[in-house]
C-alpha cells in the first residue's frame, strides 16, 4: 500500500513497532524485580496487552488494493487505493495493480515457482538477508544483556538498567532509519551499519578479554556497555529494519507471499538457534565469540556490495527488471532461463513485456 518513494519509510515502521516493544518489555522486567515473588509472572501477563490491541486492531485494518483484485474486488480496490494515495487520479498504478495480479493469479504453486532459475536471485536475497540479520548477534545480546552486563561486573539492578538504556537507543536508531532510508538507500546503511557493527564486535571482545583479565574494572565496564549501545545503533539503522524491508521490497507479485513466508522461516529459525547456542558459545569462545559474529557481519556486508542491487525509489513493478536484467551478477544466473508458466512482466506504464 506504500508508494514507492516513501516505501522504506513506512515499511521500517513495522520494525519502529517492534523496538518500542523490546523497550516495553525491557522497562516491565525493570520494574518488576521488585514485585518478589510474583514479579515474573506480571511481566509475563502483560503480553496479554499487545496481543489484544492487535485483535481488535485487525477487525479494522482494510485488504490492500492487491489483495481486493486478486479476489474479484476491483472497484472496492480502486476506492482503496484512492483512500491511501489522497487522490482519485490513480488510474495508471491501479492498472499496473490489475496487470501484476493477472501475473500473480496464473500462478498455481508460488513455492513451486519459486525454485525456478529465472527466481533465484529473488529467493538468494529473501534468504541470506534474514539469515545474516541475525548471524550480526543481535538477538543473542538483546537476548542476554542483562547476564552479559553482569558478566562484566554490574550488579543485577545496574544490569537491567543498562539493557533499559540499549532499548532506548534501539528506538531512536529505528527513527534515524525511517528519515534515511528514502533519501540515503539501502545499501549504504547496510554498508554503513556493518561498518559500526564490525568496529564495535572487535572493540568489545577486546575489552572483555581484559575485563576477565581484571575484573571490577567499572571505567573498562562503562566502555563495554557504551561499546554494545553504539552496535546496537549500527543494528537499528541497518540490518535490522532492512532485514525486512529488502526481502518484500525485492520479490515480485506472484512469489512475493511464498517469499515472505521464506525470509521469516529463515529469520526465526536462526533467531532460534543463535539464542539456545550464545550462552554456550560465550562460556566455551568467550571474548572470541564477538570476533565470530563480526566475521559474520564482515561476511554479509561484502554480500550487500556485491550481490544486492539499489531498491531505493524503485517501483515495485520494476524491480524484477532492476534485478533480473541490470545486475552484474544475477543477470548472468537468469540468462536463458526457461520462462516456466509465466512469460510477462510488467512495466511501470502498465504495459506488457515479454522477459
Amino acid at each position: 500500500m506504500a508508494p514507492h518513494n516513501a516505501r522504506g519509510s513506512l515499511n521500517i515502521m513495522f520494525q519502529l513497532a517492534v523496538t518500542i516493544g523490546i523497550l516495553a518489555a525491557q522497562l516491565i522486567n525493570y520494574g518488576t524485580q521488585y514485585l518478589r515473588p510474583y514479579g515474573w509472572r506480571v511481566s509475563l501477563a502483560m503480553g496479554a496487552v499487545p496481543a489484544l490491541l492487535l485483535t481488535f486492531g485487525a477487525i479494522i485494518l482494510p485488504d490492500t488494493p492487491n489483495s481486493l483484485v486478486l479476489r474479484g474486488h476491483k472497484e472496492e480496490g480502486r476506492r482503496v487505493l484512492q483512500r491511501v494515495r489522497g487522490t482519485s487520479h490513480v488510474d495508471v498504478e491501479f492498472e499496473d495493480i490489475c496487470e501484476a495480479v493477472n501475473v500473480a493469479s496464473t500462478i498455481k504453486n508460488p513455492y513451486r515457482t519459486i525454485l525456478r532459475r529465472r527466481y533465484w536471485p529473488q529467493l538468494s536475497i529473501t534468504m541470506l538477508i534474514p539469515i545474516f540479520q541475525q548471524l550480526t548477534g543481535i538477538n543473542a545480546i538483546m537476548f542476554y544483556a542483562p547476564q552479559l552486563f553482569q558478566a562484566t561486573g554490574a550488579s543485577t539492578n545496574a544490569a537491567l538498567m543498562a539493557s533499559v538504556v540499549t532499548g532506548c537507543v534501539n528506538v531512536i536508531s529505528t527513527i534515524v532509519a525511517i528519515v534515511a532510508v528514502d533519501k540515503l538507500g539501502r545499501k549504504f546503511l547496510f554498508i554503513q551499519g556493518g561498518a559500526q557493527m564490525i568496529a564495535c564486535e572487535i572493540a568489545v571482545g577486546i575489552l572483555i578479554h581484559f575485563n576477565f583479565m581484571n575484573p571490577g574494572n567499572t571505567s573498562m565496564s562503562a566502555a563495554i556497555v557504551a561499546l554494545i549501545c553504539i552496535y546496537v545503533a549500527g543494528f537499528a539503522w541497518s540490518w535490522g529494519p532492512l532485514g525486512w524491508l529488502v526481502p518484500s521490497e525485492i520479490q515480485p507479485l506472484e512469489t512475493r507471499a511464498a517469499g515472505m513466508g521464506i525470509a521469516t522461516l529463515c529469520n526465526f529459525l536462526f533467531t532460534f538457534l543463535i539464542g539456545q547456542i550464545f550462552l554456550t558459545m560465550l562460556c566455551s569462545l568467550k571474548f572470541g565469540t564477538f570476533f565470530l559474529f563480526a566475521g559474520f557481519v564482515l561476511l554479509m556486508t561484502a554480500f550487500v556490495i556485491f550481490c544486492v542491487p539499489e531498491t531505493k525509489g524503485v517501483p515495485i513493478e520494476e524491480l524484477n527488471e532492476v534485478i533480473m536484467q541490470k545486475h552484474w551478477l544475477w543477470s548472468r544466473i537468469v540468462k536463458d532461463a526457461p520462462k516456466g508458466d509465466n512469460n510477462v512482466v510488467i512495466t511501470s506504464t502498465g504495459g506488457k513485456g515479454v522477459v
